[in-house]
């Protein structure tokens, strides 16, 4: 099928792309600067590549593709301290989080590119509302069928990427209660949710086939689903990630998910199921609303259990990997983490308490993210 052979790529390996909001340093709202800002950093030496998203309001760092939690982490560091301080030079600043705290979003100016353009004729007031920042991890894999493989059994982790990711409470200038309220305004879209339940590679060109010729989609960008294939890349790409409040977290994510899907790959100790997909909107809502605090609803084992405790669980069974690839220290950092009751999402509200002022949790935030990254 013209345009959906899946190009076949070195399993396991990682690219990671990172959404990113642009503030302005007098009142930390969003800025419409994203043009200057890219034309600028055309003219430096940014490692990986620096692309518009669908907002004047942000920007999208994308990375190389690396076999190593290590390498990953070095190259977004590199493209972080090159964005930050390009953007200061324009009195702007970089920050992470999944969503803007206070931003008004009919305020948003739409990027001036066909794509997105096309977006905004198509969807309406739904684009501006877009103007939400999530990390994408791309996962290679050897072929169309092994990225079916994955894409089935890693929706049943899909929980653990949202409680660890989330940073995304507030909205409007309120405190949604929510961890990770970014991913409501991604189920707005009609062809939001996941990859049906196809058993192959040639099952999932059939019912792509069959959404083209409705004149649904054209492509794979047109589906927002939670993972999905990326056959020019020859990968899997998982899409709930918020934006992380610093680039060792956004790396962190990205090894936890080298190792994780090395786990799935090689133990094969279960076989894709529908019921993943028949407790996915349950599992997906209790990861958003409570984070690592949430139920999960393990549908091999038919027993529900706190989203944490899942967690810990199977970072212990997947450490072997790890220590192949590279990534032990990545996953115990977020055991840690998950044991400690730390999230983004909390980190910024006990700013808020601290501060009273939204607009001080994100200069706060913006600060944290030009500091360059911890040494392990």
């Amino acid at each position: 099928m013209a345009g959906m052979d899946f190009s076949a790529s070195q399993s396991l390996s990682v690219g990671i792309e990172i959404e990113l909001q642009l503030v302005r340093a007098h009142d930390r709202d969003l800025a419409h600067e994203a043009g200057d800002l890219i034309e600028r950093l055309a003219k430096k030496k940014v490692p990986g590549e620096v692309k518009p998203e669908v907002t004047l309001s942000m920007i999208e760092l994308n990375s190389s593709i690396h076999t190593t939690f290590a390498g990953a982490l070095a190259e977004l560091e590199a493209q972080r301290a090159v964005a930050s301080e390009a953007a200061g030079m324009l009195n702007l600043g970089l920050c992470g989080g999944g969503a803007h705290p206070f931003h008004d979003w009919a305020e948003r100016r739409v990027y001036p590119a066909d794509r997105f353009k096309s977006i905004t004729e198509r969807y309406g007031f739904l684009a501006k509302q877009f103007t939400v920042f999530g990390e994408h991890i791309h996962l290679g894999c050897r072929s169309g069928d092994e990225a079916v493989y994955l894409i089935h059994m890693l929706t049943r982790y899909m929980p653990h990427f949202i409680a660890l990711s989330a940073s995304s409470p507030f909205s409007q200038g309120e405190d949604t209660s929510f961890q990770s309220s970014r991913l409501t305004a991604v189920s707005a879209f009609p062809l939001s949710g996941h990859m049906p339940f196809v058993p192959d590679w040639a099952a999932f060109l059939e019912y792509f086939e069959t959404m083209r010729g409705y004149g649904i989609v054209e492509g794979m960008k047109d589906f927002y689903w939670d993972i999905r294939p990326k056959p020019e890349y020859g990968t899997i790409e998982i899409r709930v990630c918020d934006t992380p409040l610093t680039v060792r977290r956004a790396a962190l994510l990205a090894g936890y998910a080298q190792a994780l899907a090395a786990w799935l790959l090689e133990e094969r100790t279960r076989t894709p199921s529908v019921g993943v997909y028949q407790v996915n909107a349950f599992n997906r809502f209790e990861a958003c609303r409570f984070g690592s605090l949430g139920q999960l609803v393990d549908p091999f084992a038919r027993r529900k259990r706190s989203i944490g405790d899942d967690i810990l669980e199977t970072a212990a069974a997947i450490m072997p990997q790890a220590a192949r690839l590279g990534c032990v220290d990545a996953v115990r950092e977020l055991s840690d983490g998950v044991r400690r009751g730390y999230s983004d999402s909390g980190w910024l509200r006990e700013r808020l308490e601290a501060t009273g002022s939204l607009p001080d949790v994100v200069r706060e935030a913006s600060d944290l993210w030009a500091r360059p990254s911890p040494a392990s």
